[in-house]
């Protein structure tokens, strides 16, 4: 009988034992998940992209790729490459493992790894469309951040916010229409990018912190002229200004806003990004708690519909309706609810865009919209 019960308490220590050890790995494996997640999200070095197409021919006045979902998007684009930079437009012709494109510009050698950029352009305001532009510096709590300040008449300057990512370049493609408007452009950059001051920690917040950049981007302008401004912000970008509006002591000389896919939450955006990689989204509040102990972030805060911001200027909406980064979805849901949070807004919804490529399909009706949304703010002049 004793034997039999010094045979049971084994059997229980090895099952506690067992037990333990397998919970510790379990939160280990949900711990190191959460840790490369966040990694993925916070780290500047992974939100540079890398060249997924490869260049197969080029004639004059075209270019072939070998066939991807992303050399065959819609609109037209910047095909990039190590050094090297072209327009393409509309596809041709697609068949045979090949997709022809219209191209201005050199093309690369036949075998060059490119991607497909929104932005269309690399270069500068001067070289994209000849027009006259300044380096400036933007002095932040940081040190100064460069910026492009195209002048024009109006005292309303707009003040262009790229996405996670990106560069300043991605506002060249709306610059003519904003000048031809007579509203000056300041396009700036923000912590951790190229020629912009790094983060204490070296890691991106989301928007928690880069709204202080983009306050001393209005404080810039204010003190060059601007009597009010407009905020205008793609993707992340969207983030930045939401943030902006809710905590800026500045947020009252904001005449309007546009945003451009923007991530109005990211708890949606990342439940969309594990589902693309096949992860459980039960998993994405792991990533956002190790997100939280990394760079101190409230993933709540950033939920414009459930937390909007104190200041609400009426604000134009684009988004495409085959956005893979950021969901269509949480834009639509702000739209919704933009009455009762007494949020004047213009919602646009883009058929066949993905991320930030709604002006790409389709530049004429986004300059439309993006025009007549402007004309209509009575304080802008």
């Amino acid at each position: 009988m004793a034997s039999s019960n010094v045979r049971g308490r084994r059997r229980r220590r090895i099952a506690l034992v067992t037990f333990a050890v397998v919970l510790l790995l379990l939160i280990g494996a949900l711990l190191g998940f959460g840790w490369y997640y966040s990694g993925q999200l916070l780290d500047p070095s992974k939100a540079r992209p890398g060249y997924g197409d490869t260049v197969a021919s080029s004639a004059s006045g075209t270019v072939s790729l070998e066939d991807s979902r992303v050399a065959a998007l819609p609109g037209t684009w910047g095909l990039v490459w190590p050094g090297g930079g072209a327009k393409v437009g509309p596809v041709t012709h697609r068949s045979e493992g090949v997709v022809v494109r219209e191209l201005q510009g050199q093309a690369p050698p036949d075998g060059t790894r490119v991607r497909l950029e929104t932005a269309v352009w690399s270069t500068d305001p001067g070289t994209a469309h000849d027009l006259e532009y300044t380096d400036v510096r933007v002095p932040t709590e940081l040190g100064d951040a460069a910026a492009w300040l195209v002048p024009a008449p109006s005292d309303t300057w707009v003040v262009a916010v790229h996405g996670r990512g990106g560069t300043r370049a991605e506002a060249l493609r709306v610059m003519p229409a904003l000048h031809t408007l007579g509203l000056p452009v300041l396009a700036v950059t923000y912590r951790n990018d190229e020629n912009a001051p790094r983060s204490p920690d070296g890691l991106y917040h989301l928007g928690d912190t880069e709204w202080r950049d983009v306050e001393a981007a209005v404080r810039y302008a204010r003190g060059h002229g601007a009597r009010q401004v407009v905020l205008y912000g793609w993707s992340m970008g969207g983030a930045i200004v939401g943030q902006f509006l809710g905590r800026s002591a500045d947020a009252g000389s904001v005449a309007a806003v546009v945003l451009d896919a923007p991530v109005v939450s990211w708890t949606k955006t990342l439940e969309l990004q594990s589902r693309n990689r096949g992860v459980p989204e039960q998993l994405v509040p792991v990533a956002e708690l190790v997100s939280d102990w990394r760079a101190d972030l409230d993933f709540d805060r950033f939920d414009l519909v459930e937390h909007p911001p104190a200041h609400r200027p009426p604000t134009l909406l684009f988004h495409g309706d085959a956005d893979g980064t950021v969901p269509v979805q949480a834009s639509r849901d702000l739209a919704a609810a933009a009455g009762r949070i007494d949020w004047p807004l213009r919602y646009v919804e883009v058929p066949k865009a993905e991320h930030t490529a709604s002006w790409n399909v389709d530049p004429e009706s986004y300059d439309r919209a993006l025009t007549a949304f402007l004309g209509s703010i009575d304080t802008i002049q």
